[in-house]
């Protein structure tokens, strides 16, 4: 990505000016560090609903009762996401080298200002209550699956429902009731499907139309967006409007992402290693 086409979002606040709230003291929102021009102006969405987006059928309003991956994977893209926008890194390894697995997860200076996002923030409280650990043990007391029970508390509750939520203030998604016999069931339709056919072709476009033979030269959220949605099992909806060529060769290129070596490509310049150690967790 190009440093030039890169800007800053103005932050508005209901009470005073950004300047005034500075001044002030209040810890104001972080910014999505990496807006591009050309998204700016349409909705903005974490790497967390562009996930849950790819998973939920657009009539139906929800995600594959078959799917038991997309829990663990939102957990692993909150993670990215955070270090993405430079709240949480791994932890100085000096002059020893250290596979990413092995390495603690640190929070920066910059995790001292809100996220703006509800649980990005609770994941942020939860890593700074806890005693250092790594990716592999965040994802796992994030998504509750934890045999002791003092660390059950870190688990993050309802998430695909509260992304859910968000999208549907964010005016991507509905809210119904649907009957299914036995009970009633909250479903959340796509309504805007302009939004997720953008997040589709992002998915293409990434492997296809703008595919780098190097990692580091992809955009980063976009390669986070191809490891965690195969993380999750949604990876295949995207690709499914595809003709028979173009399918074969997005598939292969995902598999020579998947081959990747995740504590070589960290070291290469323009890179991030939550995002590296994230994905090594799931491909392991």
């Amino acid at each position: 990505m190009k440093r030039q086409n890169l800007k800053q979002r103005k932050v508005k606040t209901d009470d005073a000016p950004p300047e005034q709230a500075i001044a002030s003291g209040e810890a104001q929102p972080d910014l999505f560090d990496d807006e591009v021009d050309g998204e700016s102006k349409h909705t903005r969405l974490t790497l967390m609903e562009e996930v849950l987006l790819l998973g939920m059928k657009d009539r139906e309003g929800y995600t594959s009762f078959w799917n038991d991956c997309i829990s663990s994977g939102l957990r692993g893209c909150m993670l990215i996401e955070l270090g993405l926008r430079g709240k949480i890194a791994l932890e100085d390894t000096g002059m020893r080298k250290r596979s990413l697995a092995s390495r603690k997860v640190v929070l920066k200076d910059k995790a001292d200002r809100p996220c703006g996002d509800v649980l990005l923030d609770e994941a942020l409280r939860h890593i700074r209550s806890c005693p250092p650990e790594c990716v592999q043990d965040w994802i796992e007391l994030l998504s509750g699956e934890t045999w002791n029970p003092l660390k059950m508390r870190y688990q993050l509750r309802n998430v695909r429902e509260r992304l859910a939520k968000n999208l549907v203030e964010k005016g991507v998604l509905t809210t119904e009731k649907q009957n299914f016999y036995l009970f009633d069931m909250t479903i959340h339709p796509v309504t805007d499907a302009a939004v997720k056919e953008r997040v589709v072709k992002k998915v293409q476009d990434t492997v296809l139309s703008k595919w780098q033979n190097e990692t580091n030269r992809i955009d980063k959220r976009s390669l986070a967006l191809i490891y965690m949605a195969h993380a999750s099992d949604v990876l295949e909806n995207a690709f499914a409007a595809l003709s028979d060529d173009d399918y074969e060769l997005a598939m292969k290129r995902v598999r020579d992402l998947l081959d990747c070596e995740p504590d070589i490509e960290c070291t290469k310049q323009n890179t991030n290693e939550v995002l590296w150690a994230v994905a090594a967790a799931f491909l392991k």
